[in-house]
């Protein structure tokens, strides 16, 4: 049995990232803190069938971003990324 991938790139999850952060967010580069890679938002990879969307470093797939809507709001936890820097 193969496996297909269940994500999509990290442009999926655009808007949320603009609601969480009031602009557009995909070009935005960050550093993963786990293995160093630098990459655009939108060359994440993202897993959005959970109850939140989720971006994986493509490189070492560590999780560094997790987006959620609690209360009607967007909340982000970046706890993996070393640095991000805005487009």
């Amino acid at each position: 049995m193969t496996k297909t991938p269940h994500h999509l790139d990290g442009n999926a999850v655009g808007g949320l990232l603009i609601e969480a952060f009031g602009r557009e967010m995909t070009a935005a580069r960050e550093c993963c803190g786990e293995c160093g890679s630098v990459r655009e938002l939108g060359a994440l990879l993202a897993y959005t069938r959970g109850p939140g969307e989720v971006l994986r470093c493509p490189d070492c797939g560590c999780v560094l971003l997790v987006a959620v809507r609690v209360a009607g709001r967007a909340r982000v936890s970046a706890r993996a990324v070393a640095w991000l820097e805005m487009p």
